[in-house]
């Protein structure tokens, strides 16, 4: 399932320092980004050390705002909203199609290398087929609760299960019951309701089915990345299982296992003040 990381804490979210950059030189700043270009949310442009952060599937920027409004005073936080998802300039294909238009953003922008991949669930297996794809692309990666044993049961009955039931979507109780499962704050509901609701059915069960079959790529074992890799006590046996396959197929990677759900912020903070 997909889980998006919140505080137990309540306080009003910071506006970020630029609410939508558009990367694309032939057009100016715009709400929305089309064509060749990405959309994505840029916090902190002023500071050196760049952060890329992926939200899982079926969310979108936000589920990391409250991570990038803490952090922009330090580092440049960027929140690209990924394919197939509302506000994105693209259909969803693959994990592999996703990763790569990332890769060329950010050889484009930033000469080849971030100081940080960090991602869940759906954006946790972006980062690490990016770090699979190029093993220099980023200096730390933190993996949160991504799949990475595959099953093939689950992906064949996501195509019926949300063909007949993808209408309950943009009901509002039903979407209530959805964020209460996922655990998504209060706050964020009607960001969640929203986007969810501008999810082509199409585009949802094909990001759900790459998912649910994600596996690890041989060339994983080959980046020159430190990697952290965080799961919940408290999540699906596959995810728990999935952090221990990564962490062997990983040379020097360690894991995190948190009570509940994990605290990107906490984590990040630590990790960057250490090394950094």
């Amino acid at each position: 399932r997909e889980m998006t990381a919140h505080f137990t804490q309540t306080w009003e979210i910071p506006k970020p320092t630029t609410c939508i950059t558009c990367y694309n030189s032939n057009k100016e700043s715009a709400p929305f980004i089309w064509g060749d270009a990405m959309t994505v949310f840029e916090f902190g442009k002023q500071n050196k050390d760049t952060l890329l952060l992926f939200h899982g599937g079926g969310l979108s920027w936000w589920n990391y705002r409250e991570v990038a409004a803490l952090l922009e005073n330090d580092y440049h936080v960027i929140l690209p909203v990924l394919d197939g998802h509302a506000g994105s300039d693209a259909s969803f294909t693959t994990i592999e199609d996703n990763a790569a238009r990332l890769i060329s953003y950010i050889d484009t922008h930033f000469g080849s290398q971030v100081t940080v991949l960090g991602g869940l669930s759906l954006g946790g297996q972006i980062a690490l087929e990016m770090i699979s794809q190029r093993p220099d692309i980023c200096r730390l990666a933190l993996i949160e609760s991504a799949q990475v044993k595959p099953s093939k049961l689950t992906c064949a009955f996501i195509g019926p299960t949300f063909g007949m039931s993808y209408g309950l979507i943009k009901q509002k109780w039903f979407a209530k019951l959805q964020a209460d499962y996922l655990g998504i704050p209060k706050v964020l509901f009607d960001d969640y309701y929203r986007d969810t609701c501008a999810i082509s059915k199409t585009d949802m069960i094909a990001f759900l089915k790459a998912n649910s079959i994600y596996t690890i790529k041989p060339s994983l074992s080959e980046t020159n990345a430190r990697v952290k890799i965080v799961a919940g006590s408290k999540e699906q046996k596959s995810i728990r299982d999935s952090a221990k396959l990564l962490c062997k197929a990983i040379p020097g990677s360690s894991i995190a296992q948190t009570i509940g759900l994990f605290i990107m912020y906490t984590f990040l903070s630590q990790w960057l003040k250490v090394f950094l």
